[in-house]
């Protein structure tokens, strides 16, 4: 963080080389962001040169972006813990180390999702009381927006888990969106209380046992209703969720576009209702809603989807302004400090 004249600056470390479009997606972001919204600087890590290039064509001359020069990329072919280890002078790497060296306040990257998890752990570390990080991605739904937890780190879980997954969400969900009491919910095949395999069954009574508002099991259907605010499951039930509601809003908008164009009459109804249709859009646009943390890890990391457009990525950096002006780590920190893995286990 810098302070500049008693006005503190913070600085967010974008990992230009990650993403299927890297670097013109991820630097033409980044300026976009710098141009919509204050209060951060972003120090793009990468090809100096390429990153150079992209600045000029957009002429753009402020000193709020600067760059790092980095010299080796990881990829998605590339195995990630080896090449956390391996590629030392990575865009990745480098980030985590200026992170963890506090030369920025939160990392944001496209790339390699496995990488990233695993340069959380091997150079951040994670929080003291913390069994396992989780990805928290914020959805719309019918009456505001829900938190998936986890989205896609942990694909296996433990009771445990899951009820850390509750915690942490909650205190994500009150710095984003101001909710004093989220209600939590555990995603299952049923509503019932005795419905679910063993581990869904355990995680339950955690759940059900502890100070959150947990208001029970939830299914699929219940999600983009808003029955519940944070929406705990495991990593794979929580990255289709998060997929499937993707592909269900651009078939559903793809298909109302169709409609309107079908003749003179739906044309005009169309252009009668354009505004609303936008709102509408916008609310749905997995773009607008792109990027989620990685949570229990000791520094401020996003992940955005690897195919992020310019779009994405500068709502991910100013929604990661947001989330480093919060104090998250530190409530999280905190809620955990006292925790003993073992003895929350023997509630079951």
């Amino acid at each position: 963080m810098i302070i500049f004249l008693g006005v503190k600056v913070l600085v967010i470390l974008v990992d230009a080389m990650g993403g299927d479009s890297a670097p013109e997606s991820v630097v033409n972001g980044c300026i976009d962001a710098v141009n919509e919204a204050d209060g951060f600087e972003v120090l793009l890590l990468g090809d100096k040169n390429k990153i150079t290039e992209i600045l000029n064509k957009r002429n753009f001359k402020s000193d709020r972006i600067k760059i790092h020069e980095t010299t080796e990329v990881i990829t998605v072919e590339d195995i990630p813990t080896k090449a956390i280890k391996t590629k030392k002078d990575s865009s990745m790497v480098v980030g985590f180390k200026m992170l963890k060296e506090k030369k920025g306040d939160i990392f944001v990257s496209c790339g390699n999702s496995g990488a990233l998890m695993a340069g959380a752990l091997l150079i951040l570390g994670r929080i003291k009381g913390v069994d396992r990080p989780s990805l928290a991605a914020i959805i719309p739904t019918k009456t505001g927006k829900g938190l998936i937890i986890d989205a896609g780190l942990n694909t296996v879980c433990k009771p445990i888990n899951y009820y850390q997954f509750g915690i942490m969400g909650s205190i994500y969900i009150k710095a984003m969106l101001g909710l004093e009491k989220p209600r939590v919910g555990l995603v299952n095949i049923g509503s019932e209380e005795g419905k679910g395999n063993e581990v869904l069954k355990q995680a339950h009574t955690l759940l059900s046992n502890s100070k959150l508002n947990f208001v029970g099991n939830v299914e699929g259907n219940d999600v983009m209703m808003g029955e519940v605010d944070v929406i705990v499951c495991d990593g794979f039930t929580g990255n289709v969720l998060l997929k499937f509601l993707e592909g269900t809003a651009s078939f559903f908008m793809h298909s109302l576009r169709n409609i309107f164009n079908t003749n003179f009459k739906t044309k005009l109804s169309g252009l009668m209702i354009k505004k609303q249709f936008m709102e509408y859009r916008s609310k749905l646009n997995p773009e607008e809603h792109g990027g989620a943390p990685i949570l229990g890890v000791n520094g401020l990391v996003f992940k955005s989807h690897g195919n992020s457009n310019a779009k994405t990525v500068k709502n991910v950096v100013i929604k990661a302004s947001k989330f480093a002006s919060d104090n998250v780590i530190e409530s999280i920190k905190n809620e955990f400090s006292n925790m003993e893995v073992g003895d929350v286990e023997q509630n079951l």
